[in-house]
């Protein structure tokens, strides 16, 4: 085989690869309406002398109508991103941010929270948990 021949079947063989990886990237991201969790939102946790911060990126989610709970000492965080109703209809020509059914769950430092508190800040849930006197 000539040297021609062997880039272009390896050029051929990369792109089908490339394919596949978008392929099961949109399988992934689904929209699920019920079932278990699609997709997990990162978050970082950030600690002060008076509370633990919690930044969730969740861009274009009602943060009114995500679920926070303390159980032990894990917070849950669950709720559903769907396209908005407007949309529904478009033709989807690329669709990265993540659908359906999120939870994530974050340990929390050690110690006990009076007063749990929510904003929405530049596209994240930001989770105020105001340490316990």
């Amino acid at each position: 085989m000539a040297t021609r021949d062997i880039q272009i079947l390896m050029w051929s063989e990369a792109c089908e690869i490339l394919a596949r990886a978008e392929r099961l990237h949109r399988q992934s991201f689904r929209p699920r309406p019920s079932g278990p969790p699609a997709w997990e939102p990162p978050a970082d946790v950030l600690e002060t002398a008076h509370e633990v911060l919690v930044l969730v990126a969740l861009p274009g989610v009602n943060i009114e109508a995500v679920e926070i709970t303390i159980e032990q000492d894990e917070l849950a965080i669950l709720g559903v991103r769907t396209l908005p109703a407007a949309l529904r209809d478009a033709v989807i020509h690329r669709l990265e941010l993540p659908q359906g059914r999120f939870e994530r769950r974050i340990q929390l430092p050690p110690g006990r929270y009076s007063q749990v508190r929510r904003a929405a800040v530049d596209g994240c849930l930001v989770i105020s948990l105001e340490k316990a006197a």
